[in-house]
């Protein structure tokens, strides 16, 4: 009997010569030979070297990946900022609809009336939500959107002359994509620096403003912050980067706080992206594909990206007459059936249950709150927070010797995702919590109950703390050698860490 462990085999070590399990239908074109229209340098002189499995062999291999894997639909997921919500499997089978699921996009306009339709109500519903005018649904991630967003700002400078606009102030406890998009667009990133209480230093915008007001393009922000609190002076930052001529953007990743309380547009945004995944209950992770819609102000809507889908009095269409837009930022029309989940979500939802799942998001985030900052250190207790907040390990790293890593290491044994951890760089060993409204009390309760068991651990044998997981299929790896040495080949050829 083989001593090999088939699940941790790869699908390239399962391979058997001569195994088949694919029925390809009946291609719908004509076989043409590739050499007939592709140069002789493009055409492989020998087949792939792909693995042969039959059809049982390959959907056990990929069904045991599947479980091996920590998802939202298999245990709770408090990773603070990326908001893993539940995603609704009705917006699975309303998006494999045959009349949205086998739509092809270069259909003429008259025979895609229905899908014109339903991205235009969903920009308007949108829009409502979050109080600008303009939109497009093209971007294809929050990070695609935030950029997209940036370089309708620089268009927006430009078409105005005002040349001298290099910079683009950020605070320091932004996700990491804002300085990225600026500094992308061609600006000289400029932090701006958080007070005690968490929020934005009122003192230090003022002498930046003072020093370089004129310079400044924009002001990028998130509200509530990363740190899960709201700007309480959010209208008077507006009103003093407005009075310099530079832009408000909003970072829409933090949406899910306030959806249906409060709307961006009305605090003094100019620009912002949503990230229908953790907001709309879109599917998140992997990579994409996923949805970054941007929003903009009457006098930002010129620079949208086209073609802008228009309602006209008989029909749903597509305006690609733009002379000052900054051009297409995808193929198409964006992730399409990534936006028909989220319009699902909110048909399905209504103005008062898109209201209900920010104030129970609100609600979870404070009960966990309340009961964790008596284990661990809670850097910002001023008031209480609104979809997340983060803790601090720093003072169990220092008496004890366990740091914010091991703790979201040692949840793994317990069927619980870790926490962000060190995010925002503002709070040392952070681990940034987000049970978002979707979770039960009894399994918030469970995961405090969990914490305190590891506080428990922490105190009598930390050791063991920093040597997990334990019940995990893979024990603790070197991250370091990882990182620097990954293997990555399918021969077992490289150095496995």
């Amino acid at each position: 009997m083989s001593s090999v462990n088939e699940s941790s085999q790869t699908v390239f070590e399962k391979s058997i010569p001569g195994h088949r399990g694919v029925s390809l239908p009946v291609p719908g074109v004509p076989h043409q030979d590739p050499a007939a229209h592709l140069p002789a340098h493009l055409i492989r002189k020998q087949p792939a070297e792909l693995p042969e499995l039959n059809e049982l062999e390959t959907m056990r291999h990929f069904v045991n990946l599947s479980h091996k894997n920590h998802a939202i639909d298999t245990g709770f997921y408090p990773l603070g900022s990326c908001t893993m919500k539940y995603n609704p499997k009705v917006n699975e089978r309303i998006a494999a609809l045959p009349g949205f699921a086998d739509l092809h996009p270069y259909q003429p306009q008259e025979q895609s009336q229905g899908a014109l339709e339903l991205l235009y109500k969903l920009g308007s519903s949108l829009s409502e939500i979050v109080g600008l005018p303009g939109w497009s649904l093209q971007p294809a991630a929050g990070a695609h959107g935030e950029l997209a967003g940036m370089m309708m700002i620089k268009a927006y400078h430009e078409q105005r002359n005002d040349h001298a606009r290099t910079k683009v102030l950020v605070p320091d406890s932004a996700h990491g994509t804002n300085p990225s998009s600026a500094s992308m667009c061609g600006y000289e990133v400029v932090t701006l620096r958080s007070g005690s209480n968490g929020q934005v230093d009122m003192e230090h915008l003022k002498e930046l403003i003072e020093a370089h007001g004129s310079e400044f393009a924009a002001l990028m922000m998130t509200n509530p912050n990363t740190l899960g609190i709201f700007e309480e002076n959010i209208l008077d930052i507006s009103k003093m980067i407005h009075a310099t001529g530079a832009l408000l953007y909003y970072d829409g990743a933090n949406l899910n706080a306030i959806m249906g309380m409060a709307r961006p547009g009305d605090m003094g945004f100019d620009v912002l992206h949503l990230n229908l995944h953790k907001t709309f209950s879109t599917p998140h992770g992997g990579g994409g594909p996923g949805a970054g819609p941007i929003f903009v102000r009457d006098k930002l809507e010129p620079f949208l990206p086209g073609p802008v889908i228009i309602k006209t009095e008989n029909a749903y269409g597509l305006d690609s007459d733009r002379p000052l837009s900054i051009g297409r930022v995808r193929s198409f029309y964006g992730n399409f059936g990534v936006l028909v989940r989220a319009y699902s979500y909110i048909c399905a939802m209504g103005p008062d249950g898109l209201t209900q799942a920010s104030q129970d998001a609100v609600l979870n985030a404070n009960y966990l709150r309340h009961h964790l900052k008596q284990l661990f250190e809670l850097p910002h207790d001023q008031a209480p927070c609104m979809h997340e907040f983060v803790l601090s390990a720093a003072q169990t790293k220092k008496e004890h010797g366990v740091n914010a890593l091991s703790i979201g290491k040692r949840l793994l044994d317990f069927g619980i995702h870790a926490p962000t951890v060190y995010f925002p760089l503002i709070v040392p060993e952070a681990m940034m919590i987000e049970p978002t409204e979707t979770e039960t009390r009894a399994t918030l309760d469970r995961f405090v109950g969990v914490m305190q068991q590891i506080h428990e651990e922490i105190q009598t044998k930390p050791e063991f703390v920093n040597e997990a997981p334990h019940q995990t299929q893979i024990r603790r790896v070197d991250e370091a050698r990882a990182n620097r040495k990954p293997s990555v080949n399918w021969f077992g050829k490289g150095e496995h860490v």
